[in-house]
């Protein structure tokens, strides 16, 4: 059975994360690992909630090291935690910080007073067909589904994403705005890092001044991976970034707009990435420089009866794509929308993404997102629109969407609110429009 080491781009001696005290080698990263591996209980699942980026990448070796598998739930609810006891009886929680794991046994971090890393003399390697952890779906379009990855697809996934952003063999010092939990933060963070070269900051910077902060204390050429809900945020804010050598984006839909505003203020390139939980990350593009995604290698995506599916490279098993895809080559297409954000209302169609989009270009627009509720009754299903927009009405923004919009497809009711309840990653789950439409439409009827 064939191996692969623990990292493919990076030495003993290389840096593998920035600490607010300090780097980490690769050497550091395999030492603490062996001690932590020590210190966790008999078991064979892990759910690794650190926010510490760092502390996440030592618990995920410990994982591998002791033939762990690492679960990688998106959302960490009372509910979701409860469905995995149940699947994972043997399941133990390693923390950093404050959380609320319910019944599930919690180990805190330990001090790994005990790590040497004078006695690493190798990279460890592990089977290609070791399990190293089972990611789970954000749940945006229902309850969150588990997906195996197996160690030699992730190899393959964080070698083919650094291939194609020109990142090796001079490595960029990463900055995450993402949780490394999740499968982009997963990927372009702590995987780009072992096999693209690339060390990353150990925290999870949120607000503008934060972002700032954490690239201010990571050394050029610098790479910021992050969303278009913190791009937005940091371009309002208008807080000074020390210079970038390139942006990353994943998680929603970018618009041309955003990613020049961009460019322009900062001066470096902004790429975007295609992929999902289910098939890793698929395709890349320059947003700028049009519509067209290019496919990564290995990677194929084939037409079947309408829909896409990719398979090859890094993707573990065939999958089925929600997104409308329009093929202008066998490696170049274009996105036309989700299969799920497609509306037809009184035999007129649309897209979820093309009213959102509408409605957050009406200046005063801090936010909104368009929900169609579950049928209800004999009457017709209306849209509706929750919008974040101080300063502004309901009425004022009717009477902007009535110049954007068919009239069938504005939103009746339009609800402002202070804030949408958007995950880490800048995702809306459904259940999380669900539960703010209980709250603020079905309570007043």
């Amino acid at each position: 059975m064939s191996a692969q080491p623990l990292a493919t781009a990076l030495g003993l001696d290389d840096v593998v994360a920035w600490l607010p005290d300090g780097p980490r080698r690769v050497r550091d990263l395999i030492a603490d690992a062996r001690a932590l591996a020590a210190h966790l209980p008999p078991g064979r699942h892990l759910l690794n909630v650190c926010q510490d980026r760092y502390r996440f990448a030592v618990g995920f070796t410990a994982g591998l090291l002791s033939g762990r598998v690492s679960l990688q739930p998106a959302s960490q609810s009372a509910e979701t935690l409860a469905r995995l006891t149940n699947e994972f009886p043997d399941l133990i929680a390693l923390r950093d910080a404050s959380f609320d794991a319910g019944s599930l046994p919690v180990i805190d971090y330990p001090a790994l007073t005990d790590a040497d890393p004078t006695t690493v003399s190798a990279l460890p390697a592990f089977p290609e067909a070791q399990l190293a952890a089972i990611l789970f779906t954000s749940g945006s379009t229902g309850l969150p589904q588990p997906h195996r990855k197996h160690w030699g697809k992730l190899v393959r996934n964080g070698a083919a994403e650094a291939h194609r952003l020109g990142l090796v063999p001079q490595g960029h010092s990463i900055v995450g705005t993402v949780p490394v939990q999740h499968s982009y933060g997963f990927e372009s963070t702590f995987l780009l890092a072992l096999h693209g070269g690339c060390p990353f900051w150990s925290g999870k910077p949120f607000f503008p001044q934060d972002i700032a902060a954490a690239l201010a204390a990571v050394p050029a050429p610098r790479l910021l991976v992050t969303t278009p809900f913190h791009l937005a945020n940091l371009m309002a804010a208008e807080v000074t970034l020390p210079p970038l050598a390139m942006i990353l984006s994943a998680t929603a839909p970018l618009s041309h707009d955003l990613a020049d505003a961009v460019e322009r203020r900062h001066g470096a390139p902004l790429f975007e990435i295609y992929g999902a939980t289910e098939s890793g990350q698929l395709a890349s593009r320059r947003t700028t420089e049009g519509d067209t995604w290019t496919v990564l290698e290995g990677v194929k995506l084939v037409p079947n009866g309408g829909e896409t599916v990719a398979q090859g490279g890094h993707v573990e098993v065939p999958v089925r794509l929600g997104d409308r895809i329009e093929f202008q080559s066998a490696d170049r297409f274009v996105l036309l929308g989700r299969e799920a954000d497609l509306i037809n209302l009184a035999g007129k169609r649309t897209s979820l993404a093309y009213l959102n989009h509408q409605i957050g270009a009406i200046p005063g627009v801090r936010d909104a997102a368009f929900f169609l509720p579950a049928d209800e009754g004999p009457a017709m299903t209306r849209l509706c629109a929750f919008v974040v927009a101080p300063g502004l009405d309901a009425n004022d923004l009717q009477a902007a969407l009535r110049q954007r919009l068919d009239p069938i497809f504005l939103p009746r009711p339009l609800v402002l609110v202070d804030a949408l309840p958007r995950n880490a990653t800048g995702k809306l789950p459904r259940q999380a429009l669900e539960a703010l439409y209980a709250d603020k439409v079905d309570r007043d009827r």
